[in-house]
């Protein structure tokens, strides 16, 4: 199964970069990716999985309804996305929850940083997707971590695919500068390999982010934004459906391993 996942949240990467960003924009930018991407899952019939912040929920109660109404999965991506307390996830929980009129079973931390497993449990999450089970200078270091699915303190554990040995990770970064021809091979190695995928990308992605003085983004990450990632991820996903690999969302994936 191919776990397609998106972590919407308000677009505050530029502050990463030494840019300012309005609150609005935040909202207008990501709104207009997550749009992008809804129109794309409904084109090709696929459900996926939107890992969402309150923050970002309580600014897009339409999309919020389309997204559960159009049969996919929302799951939590904390209160905010640039702060973090344990509370947040039991509260994020509840708010989604409200926000949605659907039980909130999963959570992926912003960043992709480690979290408390036993505060996940104790929060009520069935599963964790936040571990990218690779290295990368300044982020990740989790070459000791499962590259496949495994249980700890009572929460299954879903790290982001990596291809067998070298452990190179599918994420979005890979996916933007990689010749798609690349990254379909290593993401059909993966697959065979493990009988599953589980991909993330964000809204941004899907939007212009060429503006240099306004975003300060180095060349890897604004490559194949806007209009070249709505091609790219559409090219993607008639592959796959070409391998006839099914799409769901982590609450199918989770029936099949427990099945």
């Amino acid at each position: 199964m191919v776990l397609l996942s998106f972590d919407i949240e308000e677009f505050d990467m530029p502050f990463e970069y030494g840019k300012d960003i309005t609150f609005s924009d935040q909202i207008a930018i990501s709104r207009t990716g997550t749009i992008a991407i809804l129109d794309i899952l409904d084109k090709y019939k696929v459900k996926a999985t939107f890992f969402c912040t309150v923050t970002f929920a309580e600014n897009i109660p339409d999309l919020i309804k389309r997204i559960t109404e159009s049969g996919h999965e929302l799951a939590s991506h904390g209160y905010y996305h640039s702060d973090f307390k344990p509370e947040h996830l039991l509260q994020s929980k509840l708010k989604l929850e409200e926000l949605s009129g659907k039980e909130i079973i999963g959570y992926r931390m912003a960043r992709m940083m480690p979290v408390d497993e036993k505060e996940i449990e104790k929060a009520g999450y069935t599963y964790n997707t936040s571990i990218n089970p690779t290295y990368l200078p300044g982020r990740y270091n989790n070459f000791n971590i499962s590259r496949t699915f495994f249980v700890k303190e009572n929460v299954l554990q879903i790290p982001a695919s990596v291809s067998p040995l070298i452990r190179f990770p599918l994420f979005w970064l890979s996916f933007h500068n990689l010749p798609l021809g690349v990254y379909k091979f290593l993401s059909n190695w993966t697959y065979k390999k493990d009988k599953y995928l589980n991909v993330y990308f964000h809204p941004w992605e899907f939007t212009d982010l060429s503006d240099f003085e306004r975003f300060g983004f180095p060349g890897y990450v604004r490559k194949n934004t806007g209009v070249k990632m709505i091609e790219r991820m559409e090219n993607l996903i008639n592959w796959m459906k070409s391998k006839n690999y099914p799409f769901g969302t982590f609450q199918d994936f989770i029936k099949t391993i427990k099945s």
